[in-house]
């Protein structure tokens, strides 16, 4: 080789490992889950080349560069727990009531996420990077109602962009002007798939009506006036909000209705998901001699299955006790009294490779989307118990598409558990259903990280990719809800029927005065 392409070899290389984008993920909300996916996504944008930094309140153990960075805030976990951490106990009632109810869970999870999002804008971490005002060029936020925190990237210089835990819903869809009508569109906290019903779509359209105008007559203005404390006074809320280059949906069409996305819009939904890895040496034995095969068990990271009411527990004890299947529970204490001879407890446990394993014959899961996601990503049939938020939700929509049957917490008993175990396990639709979705997820032109990774850069080389965005955000709301024109066009059809009226009034008012001019002649 020449030394002349010996030296551009060099160069090129140079150029290719200083490229990278400063990339800034913040993800405050103290839920494991919202944690993960967003860890996953700036792990993944730093092996990528760009250096990633994540402001959060977990800790990474095992960074997987250099380009990975985190702004650890210490003690904020303790500080949102105290805020919701008791609402997660299911073993009590008003717990249980309070999800029960959505306008109720609307209002307080509103109000908890508006303390957090001041807390995270007055974090000591988060007052040190602000007075640095670092140059980045990418600022990625939860779409979690952190509207306020949305304002860090106009403040340091960046492009905003938006990641959503779920797929296109009314959260976002107004933020970009992506199309949804309360008539299709369910809200994730209703519990109701796309095929709702008229009373389903009556109580649909109250509460998206309620919840947009909550939002633009409460939040905003309060949002705004925290971007004004913590931020800048020159910071307009409305035009932050509004002003999103990217939103990363985690969602596919493999998991939910189909639905329209405008441009700036992207479904990646399976990014964080692995090619399955080794299990640890007892876990793989454990499975590997179950020649009946494993129920696994799992409530989640948010509700922990050891704080169920007693007659929950007892009824899935009991129920579980019945089946020749190996069961392994998701179970967070260290005892269980009463534990049947076939049931194995583990305080944790690694999901999605444990999914992938051939004898795992069905997951009783509490349907969250990650879980979800997991479910189709490894083709395994499901018993769906929810619980909070989305989980009814997603686990109605599973049911829909054939591969889930579900079961309300508070209907449950050891008969109910113990005959839909058997109707999933022992009809093969189940299985042969979540295969087909799984085969759809899998079919896919690019891995969800290459997309979200190729987006961000896409928006950031054409300077926030304004051409991505659709002319909703440039109308004000009259226009876009062609108020203006019903008005015109029904004041014309008013104007016409007047006229008409008046016109026959007059006609028939003549023929009335000339039928008894007749009439006196006549005489």
């Amino acid at each position: 080789m020449k030394s002349t392409e010996v030296l551009t070899f060099l160069f090129l290389s140079c150029v290719c490992c200083t490229s990278g984008y400063k990339i800034l993920g913040i993800f405050p909300f103290a839920a494991p889950s919202h944690y993960f996916l967003g860890n996953e996504l700036m792990k993944g944008l730093a092996r990528a080349g760009h250096e990633a930094t994540i402001l959060t309140v977990f800790e990474e153990k095992k960074p997987p560069n250099d380009n990975y960075k985190q702004i650890f805030m210490d003690g904020f976990y303790d500080q949102q727990m105290q805020l919701f951490g008791h609402l997660t106990n299911m073993s009590q009632t008003d717990n249980r009531q309070f999800f029960k109810n959505p306008l109720k869970a609307m209002f307080g999870f509103f109000e908890i996420l508006h303390q957090i999002t001041e807390q995270t804008l007055n974090h000591t971490k988060t007052q040190q990077l602000l007075q640095a005002k670092p140059k980045y060029d990418v600022v990625i936020v939860t779409q979690f109602n952190f509207e306020a925190v949305k304002a860090i990237a106009p403040y340091l210089g960046a492009h905003l962009v938006v990641f959503n835990n779920h797929g296109a819903g009314s959260w976002v869809n107004h933020l970009v002007g992506n199309p949804s009508l309360p008539s299709y569109a369910a809200e994730l906290i209703l519990g109701f798939t796309g095929q709702m019903d008229f009373k389903q779509r009556v109580i649909n359209t109250m509460f998206s009506i309620m919840q947009y105008g909550y939002f633009q007559i409460f939040q905003y203005p309060r949002h705004s006036e925290l971007v004004h404390k913590y931020l800048s006074k020159d910071i307009d809320i409305y035009k932050v909000v509004y002003n999103s280059s990217l939103v990363l949906l985690n969602s596919h069409i493999s998991l939910t209705k189909s639905s329209a996305l405008v441009p700036c819009m992207r479904d990646i939904g399976g990014f964080h998901v692995q090619p399955p890895k080794k299990l640890p040496e007892d876990l793989q034995k454990y499975l590997d001699d179950a020649k009946d095969g494993v129920i696994y068990f799992s409530m989640g990271s948010n509700v922990k299955s050891s704080t169920l009411p007693l007659e929950i527990r007892q009824a899935l004890m009991k129920a579980f006790s019945k089946r020749k299947e190996k069961v392994l529970w998701k179970f967070e204490d260290d005892n269980m009294p009463g534990k049947p001879a076939n049931v194995k407890i583990e305080k944790w446990l690694p999901q999605s490779d444990l999914l992938a394993h051939p004898n795992i014959k069905l997951f009783i899961t509490h349907g969250g989307f990650l879980s979800t996601i997991e479910t189709v990503y490894h083709g395994v049939p499901t018993v769906a118990i929810p619980v909070i938020a989305d989980q009814m939700k997603n686990a109605r929509q599973s049911e829909s598409d054939g591969y889930t049957k579900v079961i309300e917490l508070q209907q449950l008993t050891e008969e109910l558990l113990s005959s839909t175990i058997e109707e999933v396990i022992s009809n093969r639709k189940y299985r042969d259903n979540v295969k087909t979705r799984s085969k759809i997820f899998h079919d896919r032109q690019v891995k969800p990280m290459d997309d979200a990774v190729y987006w961000i850069e896409y928006i950031v080389k054409h300077n926030g990719a304004n051409h991505l965005k659709v002319n909703y955000l440039n109308m004000p709301w009259y226009q876009y809800y062609l108020v203006d024109v019903f008005v015109v066009v029904f004041s014309v059809i008013f104007l016409v029927l007047f006229v008409i009226k008046k016109t026959v009034c007059f006609m028939l008012r003549k023929l009335c005065k000339k039928s008894d001019k007749m009439k006196v002649k006549k005489q």
